[in-house]
C-alpha cells in the first residue's frame, strides 16, 4: 500500500462498525439507518456521540450554513453552553421554562442552566458593546450546542436533549431595518435549503414563547415529521396547523330567532347520539341537523410554568374535535393535558356530557370559542342537566364566551383563510428553521437601547432565527434514503466517492489505491474500502449502499478481464463501465459536476 492521504478514509483503519440488525430504540427509518451506517451512537435517551462518519456530515452542513451566513454580513461569535440564572430572570424564561431546561447549581449554590437558546446573552453582548445608531444594523449568530430536557426524546436526532443549532439575531434601530434584516436571513434560508438537498416548504408559524411578529418555519417534507402544514390548493397560503386562522363568518341577527329552550334528550352524552335524537324527535323543515350544528365544549387543565393549574373551556362545533397540540402552540409556554375524572369532579355544575356555557360560568372557568362561534349564530348545547340540552342558544345574546382560540382541529377541504377559491389539503414536514421578528421583547426586558440620529433614546428591535443542524443531518437521511440504506446529496457526504477494492487480487487493491490516491490528491474526498482478509465483496458492496456516499466506484473482475472499472450512480442505481486509466477523470467532472 503506498502511502496515506488526509483526502482518503480507509475502512481498514476508519472508526466505524456497520450493523445488519436494526437498533431496537428506532422509531424512524433515519435513525435506523445512522447508527447502523456507523454515524452515531446512543449514548442516552436524546443524547449521541457522533461518530466520524456522522461528524464529517454534521460539519458539512455547518459549513454550508456558516458561507451563507457570513454572505449576507452576519458575524460569527460563540456563547458558554453553561449560564447563569440572572439574565433569564428578567425576561421570565427561568420560570416559563418549566421543566424543559437542565437547572443545575454550583459549589456556592448558584444558579444555573444548560442554554436551551441564547436570546438573552446576545441582547446582553450588544448592549455591553454598542450605544449608537451608528453601530446598527447589525447580525451576528453562533453554531453551538444547545439543550432541552425533552419529556419524550425520540426519533433519533429529530427529538434530541443535546443538539447543535445555529441561532442568530439582527439589532436594528426601527421596524423597517427589522425588515429588511428579516429579509435578508430569509433569503440566506432560501439559498442554505437549497443547498441542502431535500425538499422543504415554508410556512406560516406561531411565535409560541420566544414573542415577537411575522414567524415562519422552513419545514422538510417527510412522513414521519411531528409537524403538520396546510397548503391551499389554489394560492400560495401555507402554515404550520398551529398558525391556521380559522375565517370568521359575518355576526348575523338574531331579532327573529326563537327564545333558547331546554329539551329533554336522554341518553346523548356524544355528539352522535344527540344528533340521532334531534332528527328523530325535533326534525327540522329545511333539513336534518348535523354535528356543525352542535356546540361542543371541552374541558382542559392549563399547567402554567410556575405549577399553577388552571381549568379551561374550549367550545368548538361539535364536527370538530380540540386540536391539543394546535391549542398549546396557541398558550405556550403553558402546557395542556384533558381534564380528567377527578379534576371534573371539583367542578359540581359540570356535568360530563351535557356540559353548557351556563355550567360553565357557574363554575367560574374562562370559556373561549372557535372563531366560527360568532354573534348571532344558534348552537344546541348541554343544558348542565343529565339528559338535556338546550336548543336555539344564541351567541351574543343567551351566553357570551371571554374570547377566541384557534383550537379546532383543521382538515382537508377546510376554506382557505386567505383566497375564496382554494381548499387546505395537510402534509407533514420536519421543522428545520423558524425566523422570528422578535421585536422589543427582550431588549426591552434588559434595557437594549442606543441613542438615534436626533440623540434621543431608543429600544433596539431584534429578530431571532434559528436552523437545526444535528436535526438537518436526519431530516436530508429522511428526505433521501431508500431500501438499501442512506443516499447523501453529494453537498453533505461523508465523502465524494467511495472506491471498493472487491477481490483478494494484489493488481485489484494496487488499481483501487492509485484511483483513491489520485482523486484526492485533485481534491475529491474519498472513502476507500481497502479492507483484506474475511471481508467479502459482497458485505463490502452492502457497506457501500448502506453509508451512502453518492458515487461508488467497484474495483474487481473486470479490471482483468476488461481494463475497465465500475461507477454507481448510488441514488439511480445506474452503473458505467469506465477504463480504469481515465476513471480519475471521469469521477473528477462528476464532483465537479456536483
Amino acid at each position: 500500500m503506498s502511502a496515506r492521504h488526509p483526502r482518503v478514509l480507509r475502512m481498514s483503519s476508519l472508526f466505524v462498525r456497520t450493523l445488519r440488525e436494526d437498533p431496537a430504540d428506532a422509531e424512524v427509518p433515519s435513525h435506523r439507518l445512522l447508527v447502523r451506517a456507523g454515524y452515531i451512537r446512543r449514548a442516552a435517551p436524546g443524547i449521541y456521540t457522533w461518530l466520524p462518519l456522522g461528524l464529517r456530515v454534521l460539519r458539512r452542513i455547518e459549513g454550508i450554513v456558516r458561507e451563507e451566513m457570513d454572505a449576507i454580513g452576519a458575524q460569527e461569535l460563540s456563547f458558554p453552553a453553561l449560564l447563569p440564572r440572572e439574565p433569564y430572570e428578567a425576561t421570565n424564561r427561568w420560570t416559563e421554562y418549566g421543566d424543559g431546561i437542565f437547572r443545575l447549581k454550583d459549589r456556592k449554590d448558584g444558579d444555573y442552566l444548560l442554554g436551551p437558546t441564547h436570546e438573552e446573552m446576545f441582547t446582553l453582548v450588544v448592549k455591553d458593546l454598542y450605544s449608537s445608531y451608528k453601530d446598527l444594523p447589525l447580525s451576528i449568530y453562533q453554531i453551538q450546542t444547545k439543550y432541552r430536557d425533552e419529556a419524550r426524546p425520540r426519533a433519533g436526532l429529530l427529538r434530541g436533549r443535546e443538539f447543535t443549532m445555529k441561532d442568530s439575531y439582527s439589532f436594528d434601530v426601527d421596524d423597517a431595518g427589522l425588515e429588511e434584516s428579516y429579509q435578508q436571513h430569509r433569503d440566506a434560508y432560501v439559498r442554505i435549503f437549497d443547498r441542502l438537498g431535500f425538499e422543504y416548504v415554508v410556512v406560516r408559524a406561531t411565535s409560541g414563547a420566544m414573542g415577537g411578529s411575522r414567524s415562519e418555519e422552513f419545514l422538510a417534507k417527510a412522513e414521519v415529521g411531528e409537524d403538520t402544514y396546510v397548503r391551499c390548493t389554489a394560492c400560495d397560503y401555507a402554515a404550520n396547523v398551529e398558525a391556521v386562522e380559522v375565517r370568521a363568518p359575518a355576526p348575523v341577527s338574531y331579532d327573529a330567532a326563537p327564545a333558547a329552550h331546554a329539551e329533554q334528550t336522554p341518553g346523548t352524552p356524544t355528539i352522535e347520539s344527540l344528533v340521532t335524537h334531534l332528527n328523530e324527535a325535533f326534525p327540522r323543515s329545511d333539513r336534518p341537523w348535523v354535528a356543525a350544528d352542535t356546540l361542543k365544549n371541552v374541558l382542559v387543565l392549563l399547567r402554567h410554568p410556575t405549577g399553577e393549574r388552571e381549568a379551561l373551556a374550549i367550545g368548538v362545533p361539535g364536527d370538530r374535535e380540540v386540536d391539543l397540540k394546535r391549542l398549546e402552540g396557541q398558550l405556550e409556554p403553558i402546557e395542556v393535558e384533558p381534564m380528567d375524572e377527578a379534576a371534573l369532579k371539583e367542578h359540581p355544575a359540570l356535568v360530563k356530557g351535557y356540559i353548557g356555557p351556563g355550567g360553565i360560568a357557574a363554575a367560574g372557568i374562562r370559556y373561549l370559542v372557535d372563531p366560527r362561534v360568532v354573534e348571532g349564530t344558534a348552537w344546541v348545547t348541554g343544558a348542565d342537566v343529565e339528559g338535556s340540552h338546550v336548543l336555539d342558544l344564541v351567541a351574543g345574546r343567551d351566553f357570551t364566551p371571554d374570547g377566541t382560540i384557534e383550537a379546532a382541529e383543521v382538515r382537508d377541504g377546510d376554506a382557505c383563510p386567505r383566497c375564496d377559491e382554494g381548499t387546505l389539503e395537510s402534509a407533514r414536514g420536519i421543522e428545520m428553521g423558524h425566523i422570528f421578528q422578535l421585536g422589543r421583547k427582550y431588549a426591552e426586558a434588559l434595557d437594549l437601547k442606543v441613542l438615534d440620529e436626533n440623540g434621543k433614546l431608543v429600544t433596539v428591535t431584534m429578530g431571532s432565527y434559528g436552523i437545526g443542524c444535528t436535526r438537518a443531518v436526519a431530516a436530508i437521511a429522511e428526505g433521501t434514503l431508500d431500501d438499501i440504506g442512506l443516499c447523501w446529496p453529494r453537498n453533505v457526504a461523508p465523502a465524494d466517492v467511495h472506491v471498493v477494492a472487491a477481490g483478494k487480487d494484489e493488481a485489484v487493491f494496487a488499481a483501487a489505491d492509485r484511483i483513491a490516491l489520485e482523486l484526492a490528491e485533485q481534491g475529491v474526498e474519498v472513502l476507500y474500502d481497502d479492507r483484506t482478509g474475511k471481508v467479502s465483496p459482497g458485505v463490502k458492496f452492502k457497506d457501500a449502499e448502506l453509508i451512502g456516499v453518492p458515487t461508488i466506484v467497484v474495483v474487481g473482475k473486470a479490471l482483468a478481464e476488461s481494463g475497465t472499472v465500475e461507477i454507481k450512480d448510488r441514488r439511480t442505481g445506474e452503473r458505467t463501465e469506465v477504463p480504469a486509466d481515465h476513471v480519475v477523470d471521469r469521477l473528477v467532472g462528476l464532483v465537479s459536476a456536483g
